[in-house]
C-alpha cells in the first residue's frame, strides 16, 4: 500500500507548494430545479458558521469565509484539530445543536463570546463538520474531483468528536431533498463530484433549500413600543452594486437579551440619513452605519423585493455588509 495519502497519479495532477495562508472558499448557488444525476453527491445543508481549518504542525487557524480568526471563539476545536497527524487545509461548517437539527440560532450563544468559559463549551457544545480539503502533504489538490478529494479527506483527518466528517449519498438528490425537509433540516447541497474546487461561487455547488434564509444589512431600526426593550424592528436591506436596497423590517425572532444586546452595539452606530437607496416612509426611524450583517428567515419574496414573514435568526460576523445581495435561483 503507498505510504502517502495521494497516490502517485493524484501528485502528478496536483501542484505542488508551499502551505498558503489562505483559500478563498467554494460557494454554492441557489436553485430550485431539484434533480438526481449519478455524478453528483448531496450532503446536509448545516445551518452554521463556515469556518477553513489551516493546520501546519503545532499551528491551527480556524478562519471564517471573510478571514476572520475564530480560534479563541472555539479553543476546543483548535485543541481537537492539533491533535491531528497530517498538515492539511479544510473546509467546513461549526455548527450546534437544537435536538437534532443544527441551529444558526443556538449557535449565536457560541459566536457572540470571545474566550468562552469552561462551563459555556460544556452547556454549548459545538462540533467541527469537514465536508472537502484542498491541502493536504504539501499539494495543492485542488484540482482533483470532489469525490476523490472526499476520499482523501477521509483518510488524511481522525474524526473524532468534535470533528465529524460530512456524509453524503450518491445519486439520488430529489428523495434526499424530500427526506431532509421532512426531518426539518435547512437543505441539501449538490455537488458536481467530477469537478475541482473553485475558490469562487460556482454552478458546480448548487442549494436545494427547505426553508427560506437571506444574509441582509441592517441599516436601521425602529422604536420599541410598549414594554418592549431595545427597539421594536430591524429594517434591512441588500446591495445591488453599491446601492442599498429596503427588503422590509423585521420584528419577531428577538429574544430580550438580543433587544438589549443589539440596542447598545447600534447606539455606537446612528447616523443621521438614510443609507438606503431611496426613502423609507418609517416614522422616527433610527439610521446605522451598514456594517452588520443578520440572517433572516421568510417565507417568500413579494414582487416588490420585500420579504414576507421575516424573522430574526442571528448576527453573522462572517460576510462582510457588501457582498449581501439578494439571493434568487
Amino acid at each position: 500500500m503507498d505510504q502517502h495519502i495521494l497516490s502517485h497519479e493524484q501528485r502528478e495532477r496536483a501542484e505542488k507548494k508551499n502551505q498558503p495562508d489562505w483559500m478563498e472558499p467554494m460557494l454554492a448557488k441557489l436553485t430550485k430545479d431539484y434533480f438526481s444525476d449519478p455524478d453528483w453527491i448531496f450532503e446536509r445543508k448545516l445551518d452554521g458558521a463556515r469556518c477553513l481549518v489551516f493546520k501546519k504542525g503545532e499551528s491551527v487557524k480556524l478562519l471564517s469565509r471573510n478571514k476572520k480568526n475564530q480560534n479563541h471563539i472555539y479553543p476546543e476545536l483548535v485543541e481537537a484539530l492539533r491533535k491531528q497527524e497530517y498538515d492539511f487545509i479544510a473546509d467546513g461548517e461549526i455548527v450546534t445543536f437544537d435536538g437534532k437539527t443544527t441551529s444558526f440560532s443556538k449557535l449565536q450563544a457560541r459566536i457572540n463570546v470571545q474566550k468562552p468559559s469552561k462551563d459555556l463549551i460544556e452547556s454549548r457544545p459545538v462540533w467541527l463538520y469537514i465536508f472537502d480539503c484542498m491541502y493536504v502533504e504539501g499539494y495543492d489538490i485542488s484540482a482533483l474531483s470532489n469525490r476523490e478529494r472526499k476520499k482523501i479527506l477521509s483518510k488524511t483527518l481522525h474524526f473524532q468528536k468534535p470533528i465529524r466528517y460530512c456524509a453524503h449519498i450518491n445519486e439520488n438528490g430529489t428523495s434526499y431533498r424530500e427526506k431532509a425537509c421532512e426531518k426539518g433540516w435547512e437543505g441539501v447541497i449538490a455537488k458536481d463530484a467530477t469537478k475541482p474546487y473553485q475558490h469562487k461561487r460556482s454552478g458546480n455547488w448548487l442549494k436545494f433549500k427547505c426553508v427560506n434564509k437571506q444574509e441582509l444589512v441592517i441599516g436601521g431600526f425602529t422604536p420599541p413600543k410598549g414594554s418592549r426593550e431595545g427597539f421594536g424592528a430591524l429594517l434591512v436591506g441588500f446591495y445591488e452594486g453599491d446601492k442599498l436596497h429596503y427588503a422590509g423590517k423585521v420584528g419577531t425572532g428577538y429574544s430580550d437579551e438580543d433587544l438589549r444586546n443589539l440596542r447598545e452595539k447600534f447606539d455606537e452606530k446612528e447616523i443621521d440619513e438614510t443609507p438606503f437607496y431611496r426613502d423609507i416612509e418609517e416614522k422616527d426611524a433610527h439610521w446605522l452605519k451598514p456594517e452588520w450583517v443578520a440572517e433572516i428567515g421568510f417565507t417568500e419574496w413579494t414582487g416588490d423585493n420585500k420579504l414576507r414573514h421575516p424573522r430574526y435568526l442571528g448576527l453573522r460576523k462572517d460576510k462582510q455588509a457588501k457582498e449581501v445581495v439578494k439571493e434568487t435561483p
